[in-house]
């Protein structure tokens, strides 16, 4: 994993919050159900809550599953 700087690995914790915050609001208390209902990896998908950092194609895909838009995504909350 390459080296990234403190805000960078900051504002990763963040996105990892705000993606199990939405993710607990939607009824999902289980993470790795909310990833096998959605087709996504469960532990790629654990690894995103817990700030690692993740392709803009699988935040698409996931903010999709979360039903919520990519503007509203770093708009509210973040």
């Amino acid at each position: 994993m390459a080296k990234t700087d403190k805000y960078t690995q900051e504002q990763l914790q963040n996105m990892g919050k705000r993606l199990r915050e939405l993710r607990i609001a939607k009824g999902y208390t289980n993470y790795e159900l909310f990833a096998y209902d959605n087709n996504i990896p469960r532990a790629q998908y654990g690894r995103y809550e817990n700030g690692q950092d993740l392709r803009f194609s699988s935040l698409l895909k996931i903010l999709k599953a979360l039903d919520i838009s990519l503007e509203d995504f770093f708009k509210i909350g973040f």
